[in-house]
């Protein structure tokens, strides 16, 4: 028996033709400058989209060739998200963190033709073009030099000058919502970066779920300062979903520092954010040492990327600012499990699910397995792998790459953990980062985020270290916050009590800074680097089993 439902495409281009009919004069503020806003509704957006698709036409995209940003979040970046996917062509993310190795592997490996980029990162692209085979023109948004983009033989256009002129109207194609929308690659942290490519469909179902009260919650009456890249994950999808519910979005470009962020929070007032722990760790910091501000319009932060701590969390509480763990993956679009306890569950059981990675989206199945690739109970209490799938978590990565990372039709995200009956999943390790010490596992997370609880320590990397008697054993990676010497015994002895016993690290390093990945992550294969080089400077202490 068929459905009596109309065959209505999931695609952008329905998204934007929702948001600029239903919630036309809804706004997109753009930080020019910390204290400059420019502002755009969501009718004038979609008339911006249509400018820049005819103006990529005259550049030759008349098919799914990539365009590639290389933006910031901000006004020109928003024309891309629209315009590129809803033409039918690819819209590729580049991250800006990336080194140019990296960034003109990518771009040969999608086969970019065009990149649309912020003239703040002119030398930063100039230095990887010369070897983007693919590229064929560069467009620039903003009126800064762009002379060292020449030597690399490209065309070089300026974006006012490109939609100048152009037409607003736009004969937009009929476009399936299983073709190709964007192109994500992967941060590349075990080697060179994997692109997942998200379809219309799953874009548009899993921004759908983000405005649940489930997931993200996004609604009509909200504000979302959009922090977390729109390179990353498209940044977790909020600018679709802010475009499907109606929610204005505060951009904040390349200010990104506690200081300006501060300031826009302030003036704008946004309702909700979304931004990896070590931001919101830094706004944090700036708060004690700079008290008086107010925050306190943000009703709402999903947090991830890494592990939130729990301290965090708490220490934004008094602010009057909820901070809600979340998790996901690029290959996950990245939502998959967002951390809402039920609101009649005691006190201590609500504090605990909040520090867990959160509870499974509707859409998304998980499961872990054991080292056998056999699926164990999810009880809370057995560990294994997690392996997840559903209508936006990415069945292959781009050119069928990397095939052991897909295991019978599920995708195995290389976390390991554990899943309790009510489909929250607290994960203690990458599969990569796993302590193992005499046979027993030992969560580098859980150690992580019980030692940023300590008021000295600004962050925290835990990894293992090979050990004569125990195979492996804790390091602890410290970054004390700037006038203090708090020692290795003494955050020892305030981990008792706090994680089991034989948990407790033996060696310790102080650094200057964790080094991170293009996604903001720790990057723990370069402390495993300095240590076997002898780069760290280690202090050892008794062992406590």
């Amino acid at each position: 028996m068929l459905s009596t439902m109309q065959d209505y495409q999931l695609t952008v281009a329905s998204v934007m033709r929702h948001a600029s009919t239903v919630h036309t004069d809804r706004t997109i503020i753009s930080a020019v400058t910390p204290e400059t806003m420019r502002r755009t509704t969501y009718g004038q957006l979609a008339e911006r989209a249509g400018r820049l698709a005819n103006g990529l036409r005259s550049l030759g995209l008349t098919g799914d060739q990539r365009v590639a940003t290389f933006l910031w979040n901000g006004q020109e970046h928003m024309d891309a998200y629209l315009a590129v996917p809803s033409m039918g062509a690819v819209l590729h993310t580049l991250n800006l963190r990336l080194t140019p190795e990296h960034l003109s592997y990518i771009a040969n490996h999608s086969d970019d033709q065009v990149i649309i980029a912020d003239d703040s990162v002119v030398p930063q692209l100039a230095r990887a073009l010369p070897d983007m085979d693919s590229v064929h023109t560069v467009i620039v948004a903003g009126d800064g030099d762009v002379s060292a983009l020449e030597p690399a033989g490209k065309q070089v256009v300026r974006f006012n000058d490109l939609v100048a002129g152009q037409n607003a109207d736009f004969s937009w194609p009929v476009v399936s919502e299983t073709d190709a929308a964007a192109l994500c690659y992967t941060s590349g942290t075990t080697g060179n970066p994997k692109g997942v490519v998200y379809s219309h469909r799953s874009m548009w179902l899993h921004s759908q779920a983000a405005c649940t009260r489930n997931a993200l919650g996004v609604g009509y009456d909200d504000k979302i300062l959009a922090i977390v890249p729109m390179f990353h994950a498209n940044a977790w999808g909020l600018p679709y979903a802010a475009l499907m519910a109606g929610a204005e979005l505060l951009m904040p470009g390349r200010f990104l520092q506690p200081e300006p962020l501060i300031k826009m929070i302030e003036s704008e007032r946004p309702t909700m954010s979304g931004a990896v722990p070590t931001i919101w760790n830094d706004i944090l910091n700036y708060l004690r040492d700079h008290p008086g501000h107010d925050l306190s319009s943000l009703k709402f932060v999903a947090c991830g990327g890494s592990a939130v701590p729990p301290s965090l969390m708490e220490a934004f509480d008094k602010l009057g600012v909820r901070i809600v763990q979340a998790w996901g993956m690029t290959e996950t679009s990245p939502l998959a499990a967002v951390a809402l306890p039920p609101v009649n569950l005691p006190a201590e059981d609500q504090n605990r699910l909040r520090s867990t990675q959160g509870r499974l989206v509707a859409g998304v199945d998980a499961r872990i397995v054991d080292d056998a690739g056999d699926e164990v109970a999810m009880d809370g209490a057995s560990v294994g792998e997690l392996e997840v799938r559903g209508p936006w978590v990415t069945g292959a990565y781009y050119r069928g790459e990397d095939p052991d990372k897909f295991h019978d039709g599920w995708l195995r995200t290389g976390d390991v953990g554990r899943v309790d009956p009510g489909g929250f999943i607290t994960l203690t390790d990458r599969a990569k980062d796993v302590i193992k010490s005499g046979g027993e596992w030992i969560s580098s997370v859980e150690l992580e985020n019980a030692l940023i609880g300590h008021e000295d320590v600004l962050q925290a990397a835990v990894i293992a270290v090979p050990d004569d008697r125990w195979q492996e054993r804790p390091l602890a990676a410290v970054v004390r916050r700037p006038g203090t010497t708090t020692t290795a015994t003494e955050l020892h002895d305030y981990l008792l009590g706090k994680v089991a016993k034989w948990w407790l690290p033996e060696r310790w390093a102080f650094i200057d800074a964790v080094p991170l990945t293009g996604t903001g992550k720790y990057d723990k294969k370069v402390l495993r680097h300095r240590y076997a080089a002898g780069d760290l400077q280690v202090e050892e202490l008794g062992h406590s089993g």
